[in-house]
């Protein structure tokens, strides 16, 4: 199938256009350009850390249901700016231009309907963004409880590829840290801990067959943590070479305990999304950027990630599962 680039086009030409045209993202796009950036080097991967005060707003946004339900959802399409434009993506999602930049070029994937963040049943749309945005963008979905700063509208977002240090690492990460839980047709199943992260990743050419087996790892996710709605996740995907790769991660909360402490000079204003954990922190004030240390971040991911001993149940739990729907 000859690359598509219709919707690439489309949305840089809408990136254009904006910077231009609307002062907010225009100042945004300008103060990205001097935020401050440092990198931490682990076993195997990095972590970027990013000062950038324009996410202020996301990295702080009150998520309860009182918050939600007493403002406007700004994704929606009546309530957007009256100088944000869009481009419609097939018959029910737009392309937007994030005005709040992480990336040197930054998209939100709203849904025209005003319904709740949910990846069950939007999973096959995920795919066809990934698909439609290569090779120049990764994907990335925030659960409604561990990132989305809009959990009450199904969005997702793209990004600069290879602007997340997993988009490189990946490979290396699994090669050091993987562990195959099924190899089925071209459907590829790894499960990946490199000691700060657990992953599961799916690879593979076919639509139907990552879309199974995404489904399978949805209900043994969700038996095994005991969760009525949606488990904790975090998806980065990409496509090249007509291939999916898609990386979940395992998440058990949604902002480390120093996010909340009263004591300023403790408070770290970090709340760690699919970026975050795609390896670019976000600290939107200086004093945060400025102190951050390796042991710091390693806490911070250690808490927000389930441990290696739920990983290694989970593994055995979905090796079963994938197994049991492939060959009985």
């Amino acid at each position: 199938m000859k690359e598509d680039r219709k919707y690439i086009t489309a949305a840089k030409a809408l990136m254009q256009t904006q910077k231009v045209n609307w002062e907010q993202c225009k100042n945004g796009y300008t103060t990205l350009a001097s935020v401050k950036t440092k990198v931490f080097q682990f076993n195997n991967f990095s972590i970027k850390v990013q000062f950038n005060p324009g996410r202020m707003i996301s990295t702080s946004a009150k998520v309860d249901e009182q918050s939600i339900n007493d403002r406007k959802c700004f994704l929606c399409k009546e309530n957007l700016p009256q100088e944000q434009q869009s481009v419609d993506y097939k018959d029910d999602f737009l392309i937007l231009v994030n005005p709040f930049p992480i990336f040197p070029e930054h998209f939100t994937l709203p849904s025209i309907h005003h319904t709740k963040q949910n990846i069950e049943n939007s999973f096959f749309v995920f795919l066809y963004f990934c698909r439609d945005l290569n090779p120049d963008f990764s994907v990335f979905y925030n659960g409604p409880k561990c990132g989305a700063s809009a959990p009450d509208h199904l969005h997702f977002q793209a990004g600069t590829k290879y602007f997340m240090p997993i988009d490189l690492e990946y490979e290396q990460l699994k090669k050091k840290f993987g562990e195959e839980l099924i190899k089925i047709k071209s459907l590829h199943v790894f499960a990946i801990d490199d000691g700060f992260r657990k992953m599961i990743s799916f690879e593979g050419n076919s639509t139907p067959e990552i879309e199974e087996a995404f489904q399978i790892f949805y209900s043994s996710f969700k038996k095994i943590t005991g969760q009525d709605e949606e488990p904790m996740m975090n998806i980065i995907g990409s496509y090249q070479n007509k291939k999916w790769r898609v990386i979940i991660f395992l998440r058990k909360k949604h902002r480390p305990d120093a996010f909340f402490e009263e004591d300023q000079e403790k408070r770290i204003l970090l709340s760690p999304a699919a970026v975050d954990i795609g390896g670019v922190c976000i600290t939107p004030r200086e004093k945060d950027f400025e102190t951050i240390t390796k042991e710091k971040l390693k806490e911070i991911f250690t808490e927000v990630f389930f441990d290696e001993s739920f990983f290694l149940r989970f593994k055995k739990k979905l090796q079963s599962d994938l197994e049991l729907y492939y060959y009985s």
